[in-house]
């Protein structure tokens, strides 16, 4: 017969204090009360024989330190290399990462004022935070720097992507814009530009002046920082 060994807990979720188990922990105190890996936890649902799911979550986000932008750049075959995480589990990740970025509201028949380069920064960055490739995109606004519409112009490498400066702007005469701005991301996570970029901002807002269609800003977006032309006084 075996005995029973009191000194280790049971790794099953279901024997811990009600009060620990992040689903009561949830319901009893709300969802702001609960750690990223505790919610983490929720989502991954079971863990295996030797690991709880909380535990498992904790395993998942130490190896990304603790930092969930860098989870929300895993792919579905990077979070399946972690034991216990399949690809349904994966999945589910994956959906709840991008359920949180598409929060922003995105009603472009309420016309969000944009009228500072923060606001445009919280507007675009859950379009292209997290993703491991370049993607430009441009804001169409209205008479009043309320948004008509945003449109992704191109998407390139790691480093860099094309844009198509006839595109811009007859995406802009289309909407019947009165001004826009342009918005790329840097991967890289360093938001200052390139002569690259300072040189395509330069050709789009000359290109501008002719249309008569005011280019405001060019607001290259990382994670957690940015970088606006207006502001540094390039435009």
């Amino acid at each position: 017969m075996n005995t029973p060994n009191y000194t280790t807990p049971p790794t099953s979720i279901k024997y811990w204090a009600e009060e620990d188990r992040p689903r009561e922990k949830l319901l009893q105190q709300g969802p702001k009360a609960l750690t990223v890996a505790e919610l983490l936890a929720i989502l991954i649902s079971s863990g295996t024989p030797k690991m709880s799911a909380l535990d498992l979550a904790k395993s998942i986000m130490s190896a990304v330190d603790n930092n969930i932008n860098t989870l929300s750049k895993m792919s579905i075959v990077d979070l399946q290399k972690f034991n216990g995480i399949g690809k349904a589990k994966a999945v589910t990740i994956q959906s709840a990462l991008e359920l949180g970025r598409r929060r922003i509201p995105n009603d472009p028949g309420k016309f969000p004022i944009l009228n500072s380069s923060g606001l445009v920064y919280n507007y675009i960055r859950g379009r292209i935070q997290d993703l491991m490739h370049e993607e430009f995109w441009i804001l169409l606004l209205n008479r009043r720097l309320g948004l008509i519409s945003a449109k992704r112009i191109s998407i390139g490498g790691l480093d860099s992507t094309v844009v198509d400066v006839r595109m811009v702007f007859r995406l802009a005469l289309e909407a019947g814009a009165s001004s826009i701005i342009l918005s790329h991301n840097h991967p890289s996570g360093n938001p200052s530009p390139s002569q690259h970029d300072i040189n395509l901002t330069n050709k789009i807002k000359e290109a501008g002046k002719t249309m008569d269609i005011k280019v405001l800003d060019h607001i290259i977006a990382c994670d957690d920082q940015y970088y606006s032309f207006m502001d540094e006084g390039l435009m």
